[in-house]
């Protein structure tokens, strides 16, 4: 979801591998754009880590069940804390105790694998504001949602 210039731009995709089995996560540490990023099981816990990124002016946010199980607030352009190292990792390792019991991998680090997927200049196919974007070919790729 755009999150800069007031566009509406909202770009969707199916999103498989990640090994989310419940919940849902959302991030503005979102390569290269910084805009929202998120994916989930259930439109209701996607909407909801959405508006909790809105509401702390960034950062990264594990829903699960309605419920907002943890968060790390980035209200400095969505990438960076006002809090102490301490805090911050604190809040991080936080962050992931609770994202891994919503995974069935856990060698993954999932905010990881979601920064990367908006990042439309490593292959192959990336996700972003404006649609799907295939990076072999340059372009968004049209698809006719019926």
């Amino acid at each position: 979801m755009e999150r800069h210039h007031n566009t509406g731009n909202i770009g969707l995709g199916i999103v498989k591998g990640l090994g989310l089995v419940s919940g849902a996560i959302a991030s503005t540490v979102a390569h290269d754009s910084h805009n929202i990023v998120t994916v989930g099981t259930n439109d209701e816990d996607i909407l909801t880590a959405v508006h909790t990124i809105k509401d702390i002016n960034g950062g990264l946010v594990v829903v699960n069940n309605g419920d907002v199980v943890s968060s790390l607030e980035l209200p400095i352009g969505g990438l960076m804390s006002n809090k102490s190292y301490q805090e911050v990792n604190e809040t991080l390792h936080q962050l992931n105790k609770e994202v891994n019991h919503l995974l069935t991998k856990d060698d993954l680090n999932i905010f990881i694998a979601l920064s990367f997927l908006s990042l439309p200049v490593i292959p192959a196919l990336k996700l972003t504001d404006a649609g799907l974007f295939d990076v072999s070919e340059f372009r968004h790729i049209d698809v006719a949602v019926k």
